[in-house]
């Protein structure tokens, strides 16, 4: 009787012992495969080369006194010296540029017979880039701020919460067309350097 409980017993250590063995063998596979992972994500282990993350390349906010390294050439006309920017100390402490379209814009009103008649010009805080993709793409801008003033009220034109909002909507149409050529605005501001509604 005792050779029959022995060999009952046999099979069953036999089972358990491959159930032990394969389990051991899961685990050891998973740890590996996680440290080597984990190593790959550390970047202990892996290609060769490192891939660098790069900077957004977008212009920066330049503070004043700083320079510009895309600053647009400009040329001193007869008469006028070179002289250095002054800055004063006291406001914002990032420094302002501006850009001015040489041409006006003339464009109907909406739902009106009334013409307005505008010359504006663009403020941005950061680095010349800016001023440089206004410049290159004056034609695109022109469009847009011309189809900002075909959808303006006529009552817009004569209030200053009117004119107000307009500048805001010619300041986000221009960053729009901006952002779609270049990948990024930048335009702070849009002012009115002559308004006339006849």
């Amino acid at each position: 009787m005792s050779d029959k409980s022995d060999k009952d017993d046999k099979p069953k250590k036999k089972g358990k012992g491959l159930l032990m063995k394969a389990l051991i063998g899961l685990v050891l596979v998973g740890a590996g495969g996680g440290g080597t992972f984990a190593l790959v994500q550390a970047e202990m282990i892996g290609e060769g080369e490192k891939v660098e993350k790069k900077e957004e390349d977008v212009p920066k906010l330049l503070k004043k006194g700083e320079e510009d390294p895309y600053a647009p050439k400009t040329e001193a006309r007869e008469g006028e010296g070179a002289g250095t920017e002054v800055e004063g100390e006291g406001g914002s402490e990032y420094k302002t540029s501006y850009y001015a379209f040489a041409e006006d814009f003339t464009s109907n009103l909406k739902n009106s017979s009334a013409l307005v008649q505008i010359n504006i010009a663009c403020s941005t805080r950061r680095d010349g880039r800016v001023l440089l993709w206004l410049k290159k793409h004056e034609l695109a801008i022109r469009s847009a701020v011309l189809v900002v003033l075909a959808d303006t009220p006529e009552e817009d034109a004569f209030t200053p919460d009117g004119k107000e909002r307009l500048q805001k909507r010619l300041t986000a149409a221009i960053n729009q067309v901006l952002t779609d050529t270049e990948g990024f605005g930048g335009v702070d501001q849009v002012y009115f350097k002559s308004f006339l509604v006849q």
